[in-house]
Parts: C-alpha cells; sequence; structure tokens
C-alpha cells in the first residue's frame, strides 16, 4: 500500500493537471500567439496620397482665382485702352503665373492636365511662334487675327482647332498668346516687348477690334480650362479624377513621376539646358514679358511643395498636411533629410538665377548661375530615383 506522502503527491499532480485542463490545456498551448507584422508605413503613405490630392486641388483653386482676376483686368484694359489699364493688365498676368507655375509638378503621369484629352497644351504650351497670331516686325498683316478671308469670324472653338495645328510652335491659345498679346515681341537686349495699348484701339491700328475679341477669348478659355482641372481635383466627388486617384494603388509612383520628370527632363532639361545651348531667346519659357526666370522658381517650388505636402496660396492660407518627409523620415531618415536639404538647394540656385533669363543664358558672367541651378536639378532628380527605390518603386524617367 502506497505511503502518505506518495499519496499526497499523486493527488497535488491531479489537481495540478486538472486546473491546466480548466484553465485551457498545457503550458505550450498557452504560448500567446504574435499578430501578424503590419507595415508601419501604410497610414503614412494613403495619407500623403489623400493630403497630395487636397494640395492639388488647392493650387489649381488658386491659380483659377488668380485668372479670374486677370480676366477681370484684361477686361477693364479692352473697355479702356491706356498705357494704366495695359500695365495693370500686364500685372494680372505676372501674379497669375505665380501658382499656376507651381502646379507643373502634378503633370507627366496623364493625369487630367496632360492626359490625351488633357488642357495642358491649350493653357501653357510653348515656345510660340507670333506670327501665327499677329503681326510681327516686317510683317505687319499676318496671322489668325489679319486672316479674315479664312478666319472671318474668331471664336473659342476656331482658336481651339488651330492651337498646335500643323506644328508645335503654332500656340493660338494659353499664358503665352495672352503674354504676346499683351507684351508684343521682346526687341529689347534687356527688357521686355513693348506693345502699345494702341494696338487695341479702333481706328489706331489695324484689327485693333479683332486683337482685342482674340484677347478676350483666349483668356476667357484658360479661365474655363482651369475651372476643369479643379473639378477634377475637386473633393466629395464619386466621379471625378481625385476619386480614383486617392484609391490607386500606382498613385504614390504617378506623385514621384510627375516631380521626378519636371524636375529633369523637363525644367533642367527643356526649360533650361536647351536655352543655355542654342542662347537663343525663343528657347526661354515666358520671352515676352521677361518672367521665366519667375517660372523657374516657381517650378522649382512646385517640387519642394510636393515633397513637403505644403503650399501657400496667392492670399498666404498655408496648406500643409502629410507629405514624402514625413514618410521617408520612417523608411530611410538620412535619404529624407538629404533629399529635404537638396529641394532647398534647388530653390535657393533658381532663386540666384539673374533676370532676364535670355540675357543670363548669353552673358559668360552669369552663365554660371544658371548652370549651377541646372546641376542642382539633375541632383534632385537622382535623390528622387533613390527615394522611389527605397519605397520598391521604378522610376523609369527621361534624362
Amino acid at each position: 500500500m502506497p505511503s502518505f506522502p506518495f499519496r499526497f503527491s499523486l493527488i497535488l499532480a491531479l489537481v495540478a493537471t486538472l486546473f491546466l485542463i480548466a484553465c485551457g490545456g498545457s503550458s505550450s498551448d498557452n504560448d500567446t500567439t504574435q499578430p501578424p507584422t503590419v507595415d508601419p508605413t501604410i497610414a503614412l503613405k494613403s495619407n500623403l496620397v489623400n493630403n497630395y490630392a487636397s494640395l492639388v486641388h488647392t493650387n489649381y483653386s488658386d491659380a483659377l482665382q488668380t485668372a479670374k482676376a486677370m480676366r477681370g483686368a484684361i477686361q477693364a484694359f479692352l473697355a479702356n485702352p491706356s498705357d494704366e489699364t495695359l500695365n495693370a493688365a500686364k500685372q494680372s498676368w505676372l501674379a497669375a503665373r505665380i501658382p499656376y507655375g507651381q502646379t507643373e509638378g502634378f503633370r507627366f503621369y496623364e493625369g487630367p492636365i496632360d492626359n490625351v484629352d488633357g488642357p495642358e497644351g491649350l493653357i501653357n504650351a510653348w515656345p510660340l511662334d507670333e506670327n501665327y497670331i499677329d503681326y510681327v516686325v516686317g510683317f505687319p498683316a499676318t496671322g489668325i487675327i489679319a486672316d479674315t478671308a479664312n478666319y472671318p469670324e474668331l471664336t473659342a472653338t476656331l482658336l481651339r482647332e488651330l492651337n498646335e495645328k500643323d506644328g508645335e510652335a503654332n500656340i493660338a491659345t494659353g499664358f503665352h498668346a495672352i503674354e504676346f498679346l499683351l507684351w508684343g515681341q521682346d526687341l529689347s537686349a534687356d527688357g521686355p516687348g513693348d506693345r502699345p495699348f494702341t494696338d487695341f484701339v479702333v481706328g489706331q491700328a489695324d484689327f485693333a477690334e479683332r486683337r482685342a475679341a482674340y484677347l478676350s477669348l483666349t483668356t476667357d478659355m484658360l479661365v474655363e480650362d482651369l475651372e476643369f482641372l479643379v473639378a477634377a481635383w475637386a473633393p466629395d466627388s464619386a466621379d471625378n479624377y481625385r476619386a480614383s486617384f486617392v484609391d490607386d494603388a500606382q498613385a504614390l509612383r504617378n506623385i514621384l513621376v510627375g516631380i521626378g520628370s519636371l524636375c529633369g527632363a523637363e525644367l533642367a532639361g527643356e526649360r533650361m539646358s536647351v536655352a543655355m545651348d542654342t542662347r537663343e531667346q525663343e528657347d526661354e519659357h515666358s520671352c515676352f514679358s521677361d518672367n521665366t526666370h519667375v517660372d523657374i522658381l516657381m517650378n522649382a517650388k512646385s517640387l519642394q511643395n510636393v515633397y513637403l505636402g505644403r503650399y501657400e496660396t496667392s492670399s498666404g492660407v498655408v496648406h500643409d498636411g502629410p507629405g514624402f518627409d514625413d514618410l521617408m523620415a520612417v523608411v530611410d531618415a538620412d535619404l529624407n533629410s538629404r533629399v529635404v536639404a537638396q529641394l532647398q538647394q534647388v530653390v535657393d540656385s533658381c532663386t540666384a538665377i539673374p533676370a532676364p533669363f535670355d540675357t543670363a543664358v548669353q552673358d559668360p558672367e552669369k552663365r554660371p548661375s544658371v548652370q549651377g541651378a541646372i546641376d542642382e536639378l539633375r541632383a534632385l532628380t537622382t535623390m528622387f530615383v533613390s527615394t522611389a527605390e527605397a519605397l520598391d518603386i521604378t522610376l523609369n524617367l527621361e534624362e
């Protein structure tokens, strides 16, 4: 017969076993199961994309408001042509370029601005062949305005049809058509064009009435095209572009394609290097007003705005939300710091370009400032590619 101590030990063992069973099984069954690993950047990416969509809408809305202000100034000028009203119209054009120039980072991924039906070519196409629209030195009766035989009535439909017809330089609409009609040819070595206000006064210039109609039409069209873009990115719509963009798995890549393409092939390349190589006035973006240096700076700001998720409107209202700086601070903090610093370096180098740009690309003492900005943009483009790689995104950017 078992001794008491043994029985007591057996009883204790049975009680312990029953306790384990009651509590859910053996100790191995009670190991806490670790939850699956969750990507900590998922929410950051989603917030970034949504903030980008809001930033785009804010920027286009700002561009629309300044374009409407420009339209008002142009209408006032056409109603009462004078040096004063013409200068006011010019100033309104310059003001409208500031927000629009900062929208350029929203291009290059076939969004509403530059897909197959997008209005980009109607808004900001360049360079412009002046005599496609109006008279130039030596040809007093040339262009659409003077061609009453082929174009007896000027309409918005006609101008849209004629824009870039038979050649990319055949620009009939948009900012640069308006610019040419306000400033005229730039015949000055160190200043902008100097079109007289009398070009719009009936009885003092040939085709003055048609010239005024043309300017009014293309300004109205610019406002309409910007209204289209604002609507495409408007919040609280179930069927516009924004609604699909924020849920698109390629959204993050598209944003990087936009700023990467603007930074390298477009800004450093087409808008700056080409003019540096040719030293031709016609190869600068805003050649009639000599506003190219501002265009370049605003394009640089567009890169910075998108990366930081921030935009300041013309009225000083600041839109600030999650950007790539927030995402990359988690993914690769060192790379992020270098990109943020390089963005500011790009802005600073573009700010340092002497005005006017057409003189800067010709003057041996000023050319290094332009080349320096180009080099900084190229370096930033490489960093954007590295940023994409850190996010497992492949960018195939044109050089």
